[in-house]
Formats: C-alpha cells, structure tokens, sequence
C-alpha cells in the first residue's frame, strides 16, 4: 500500500532489459494521469531507439517526454504543482540522478523511475545499487531466457553473433538486434576473469 499522496517517496522499477519495466512505468504514469495528477516524464537524450521525443515500450506503448542530458535539467520542466516526475532508463543519466531524486521525494514529489540494475557483464549498473536502496518501493521484474525459457534476470550483449567481451563499453544502445534476456546459466561474457575457477573440488565418490 502506497503512503498518502501528498507524501513524496520513490518507486525504482528494475530488472534486465525486456522484462518490461518501461511497460510498467507507463502503466503507472497512466493511472497517474486518470487520477489528474500534474506529471512530468523525462527520459534520456541518448536514448533514441524507438522515438526522440516519447518514452516508448517494446509493445510499442507511448506517451510524450522531455529529452534530457543531465539530471539537473529536470528543475527546467518542474514547478510546485508538479505531483510526480517519471523518468524511463533512468541509469543512463549521470550519478546526480540519485540526490535529485531523493530531493524530490523529500519536498513531497512522487518519483517513478525504470532502469537497469546490472550491465551487460552482470555487474550492477553505476549507481542504481544506490537509487534501490533510497528507494520507498522496488519492483524487480523479470524476462524470458531465450535459451532456456527459465527466469532471466540478466542482459546478454551479442556483438557479430558472440556474447560481447568483459573490455567492451559498458553503453551501448540497442535492442533486439544487440541484446538478449538470459538467466544466470545461459548468460555468458566474453573472457570475463574468474578468480573463483576451479575453487570447488569435485568429490569423490567410493
């Protein structure tokens, strides 16, 4: 159950890529929106896949958004009738994303946000750890393996058919053609180092 609205708070939506979690944000931004709450939904300006000025899901829902570069730009589009900022892929912005998120909540703003909480290594996702732990609720979804169909709660780089390598740029923009959803198993990278290799001894059985 949600505090009273006039309270600020932070909802993080997270999970690996197609697990839906812009799906979700705009499900939540349009319940939002019959409730004739005054809202401001942002997304990155890196973030071109699938339009340059809407936050779009990959079952091609939409709604209209501000571009911004940096975090701070948001106080360009706020002001004090604003109820809630929504902000898709919100990792790709810069680590001020998070004191201006808990700025907001705290002057009694609700702030919806979505993103990735690993990178394609499977590593978490610059300061998502910390936006999580801030945050009021969290919503962990999860996709499909593709290999396996189990629970993915990874995203998998392909770069000319192979998993990407562990030296490889941690931003890369892309969708289908550049990612999959994969669980811990069937997740792989590149010449990632091990350290642990060979740790465990198998036993020997009499």
């Amino acid at each position: 159950m949600y505090l009273n609205q006039k309270d600020g708070w932070i909802e993080v939506i997270t999970g690996p890529m197609f697990a839906g979690k812009t799906e979700e944000l705009l499900r939540r931004v349009k319940r939002l929106e019959y409730a004739k709450k005054h809202i401001v939904v942002f997304k990155p300006l890196m973030d071109d896949r699938f339009s340059e000025s809407e936050v779009v899901s990959h079952n091609n829902n939409r709604t209209r958004s501000v571009n911004i570069s940096l975090a701070r730009q948001v106080f360009d589009y706020i002001d004090d009738m604003t109820d809630v900022v929504a902000i898709d892929e919100v990792q790709f912005l810069d680590s001020e994303a998070v004191e201006i998120i808990e700025f907001l909540a705290s002057r009694g703003i609700r702030v919806v946000v979505s993103g990735l909480d690993k990178d394609f290594r499977g590593e978490p996702f610059s300061f998502m750890p910390k936006l999580l732990s801030l945050a009021e609720y969290v919503t962990k979804l999860t996709a499909i393996c593709v290999k396996c169909g189990r629970p993915a709660t990874r995203t998998q780089r392909i770069v000319n058919g192979k998993p990407a390598r562990y030296v490889d740029p941690i931003v890369l923009i892309g969708a289908e053609e550049s990612y999959e959803a994969r669980c811990r198993t069937c997740h792989k990278v590149y010449r990632k180092p091990n350290p642990y290799k060979g740790r465990i001894q198998k036993h020997n059985e009499s």
